[in-house]
């Protein structure tokens, strides 16, 4: 993918910083990620084919993944599958049905996860629906609370519906795969920032999704580096991963956390302090949230949220008469500016 291959620092441009693709379920919601693929090294940090077989276990969970001839599925094609998670929680979240295949168009696809448009993207993208069925899992990780033992692909089937005269495809159809879907329906996901599809280096990619999963909401989370290596799957010598960790503090780039290194062979990961100072704007009642689902039907409440406390600080956290009022005239903007 033209992210995992370009090798310059810092995040990569918002390539389509005024297109209008809130007319997607998928960010007319929120960017979310579903807790397996978070917690477990599944795909290949590497920028070229991949076609080692991964063995994994950590605390009672076995995984095995094997890839297809074209390689394991890497981190940058999971956007696909953070863009198939999205679309249906956005779905769940509005109350209509949803089932394991999604139709989508490819365009906004593409927009959605950051990337460019060219002829060589819709290729790519091709490549990266043929490397997701390959990619063959075997593992015990429960989903929707069962515990099974089972093998398949990170996406079951995928077919492009229609396409161009020139072969380029404008919408495709992809089945997820049982054990994702389930995780899905059992709300087994979490939010991820935007500037999670500007990270350039797959390492940062992964280490941004422990960091959510492991640190969360709380002040701090801290980790050794060995620990660490093995959850990344980073296939780097120990200390040539801890080089990259190093400069990855420098370069801070992570949205929402920062990184430190501490004595003990540990890695320190803490919110950024304009996320934590957000969280001291006055509570809201659960009347608010109603009325914000109905003013924002399919939106996830609590993403706009946390946006709305980070808009309250980065504007001088001025006094509150209605925090509630507040927000919901906040929600209210938001929803007509994407009308």
């Amino acid at each position: 993918m033209s992210a995992a291959s370009s090798g310059g620092g810092g995040l990569l441009p918002d390539r389509h910083p005024t297109a209008d693709f809130f007319i997607c379920d998928v960010f007319g919601a929120a960017l979310k990620d579903d807790l397996g693929t978070m917690e477990h090294p599944i795909f290949s940090l590497s920028t070229r084919p991949d076609r080692r077989v991964l063995s994994y276990t950590h605390n009672g969970t076995q995984i095995e993944v094997t890839p297809s001839v074209r390689g394991r599925a890497t981190i940058h094609d999971k956007d696909v599958l953070i863009y198939c998670v999205s679309q249906l929680m956005a779905a769940m979240n509005a109350g209509r049905a949803v089932s394991r295949r999604l139709h989508l168009k490819a365009h906004d696809l593409l927009v959605a996860t950051n990337r460019d448009i060219s002829g060589d993207a819709y290729a790519r993208l091709k490549e990266a629906f043929e490397r997701l069925a390959g990619t063959r899992i075997t593992t015990n990780i429960a989903t929707g609370g069962t515990e099974t033992t089972s093998g398949f692909g990170l996406i079951e089937s995928w077919q492009i519906v229609r396409h161009t005269r020139a072969g380029r495809m404008i919408s495709v159809s992809v089945t997820l795969s049982e054990w994702l879907y389930r995780a899905v329906l059992d709300r087994a996901v979490l939010t991820l920032s935007r500037d999670y599809f500007r990270l350039r280096k797959p390492l940062e990619r992964r280490i941004y999704e422990l960091a959510r999963k492991h640190c969360g909401r709380q002040p701090r989370w801290q980790i050794s580096v060995a620990t660490l290596h093995k959850k990344s799957g980073s296939a780097a010598p120990l200390r040539v991963f801890r080089a990259a960790m190093r400069r990855m503090i420098q370069d801070a780039n992570l949205p929402d956390y920062t990184l430190r290194e501490e004595a003990g062979d540990l890695i320190v990961f803490a919110r950024r302090r304009q996320v934590a100072r957000a969280e001291v704007a006055p509570l809201l009642p659960t009347t608010a949230y109603e009325v914000a689902r109905a003013l924002a039907p399919g939106w996830d409440v609590h993403a706009l949220e946390v946006e709305w406390r980070a808009w309250w600080q980065a504007t001088g956290a001025p006094r509150l008469g209605s925090p509630e009022a507040a927000f919901l005239g906040w929600v209210r903007r938001k929803v007509e500016a994407k009308e």
